[in-house]
């Protein structure tokens, strides 16, 4: 569980999360209307910065929020929450929402001061015993809206799968529309298949996710290609290996998908080989 640490971030200042207050009229609130990051921080660095602040930029130009802080001061204040918080190892959540109104519209009132807010969590290192056996993962029909693209706060969707997957048995939700491949509902996904792996492209139905350029730097340094192309559903089923890869859980290997053997039904060889290097990019960027 991602329970939050002592000092929380909250419209330009470092507050306790327990004295942290929102309006009820905040529109994020209302209407999930607001953008949101993840970033992860090892030995107290942040991993990926600028990435997740392109990320978050285009968010809110296309909702159409104004970007409260120039670059400058976003990163000296993702620091200050760092090191308010003990630095470490971490996961660091920040969202824009477009702010409080007079009330509640769907049109917004001009001129909206956006609030700010961020948290930050222990990350904790994956066990042992999940490494070896790796995670199980049911295949669901994609139910999230037609802009995948944008990582808005409103994740009612992502909700409803990840409760239907636990439901199933599952740890994660691989989600496809029709016979292709979207995401996880988390999670970017890598389909390996006699050592050739792939990943679907960005477009809108998919999250343009950084922890999957993460993992293309280290098939790089590898020397292993990925093929970026629409994945079919009936390859997931074929694979010899699935990953899945997000800010907070690097790259993990699915050994069950719908209750079935994923290849030999434990995390492969290429997985281990991306996940060993992946600890060595990451520590050579945050020493």
């Amino acid at each position: 569980m991602a329970e939050a640490l002592l000092h929380c971030l909250l419209n330009g200042a470092i507050v306790a999360t327990s004295d942290a207050r929102i309006s009820p009229l905040d529109r994020g609130f209302l209407f999930g209307d607001g953008v949101y990051e993840v970033v992860p921080a090892y030995n107290g660095k942040p991993f990926r910065l600028e990435a997740h602040f392109e990320r978050l930029l285009f968010g809110l130009d296309a909702l159409e929020i104004v970007n409260p802080y120039p670059r400058a001061r976003w990163a000296a204040l993702v620091h200050e929450l760092i090191a308010a918080n003990g630095g470490g190892d971490m996961g660091i959540y920040l969202q824009v929402a477009r702010g409080a109104g007079k009330g509640r519209d769907f049109l917004p009132e001009p001129h909206i001061k956006p609030t700010v807010f961020g948290f930050c969590w222990r990350l904790a290192t994956p066990k042992p015993e999940l490494l070896r056996r790796g995670i199980s993962a049911a295949m669901l029909e994609d139910i999230r809206w037609q802009r995948c693209d944008i990582k808005t706060v409103a994740l009612v969707g992502p909700v409803m799968l990840k409760i239907e997957a636990k439901r199933r048995g599952a740890d994660e939700a691989i989600l496809v529309r029709g016979d292709r491949l979207a995401e996880g509902s988390s999670s970017a996904v890598f389909v390996v298949k006699e050592g050739r792996i792939a990943t679907p492209p960005a477009s809108h139905e998919r999250l343009p996710s950084i922890t999957r350029l993460v993992v293309g730097d280290v098939l790089d340094a590898l020397g292993l290609l990925l093929d970026v192309r629409e994945v079919r559903r009936d390859e997931l089923f074929a694979a010899d290996e699935i990953w899945i890869a997000s800010s907070t859980r690097e790259a993990l290997a699915v050994a069950l998908l719908d209750g079935k053997a994923v290849g030999r039904g434990k995390p492969g060889p290429v997985w281990r080989r991306v996940f060993d290097e992946f600890q060595k990019l990451k520590q050579r960027e945050a020493s």
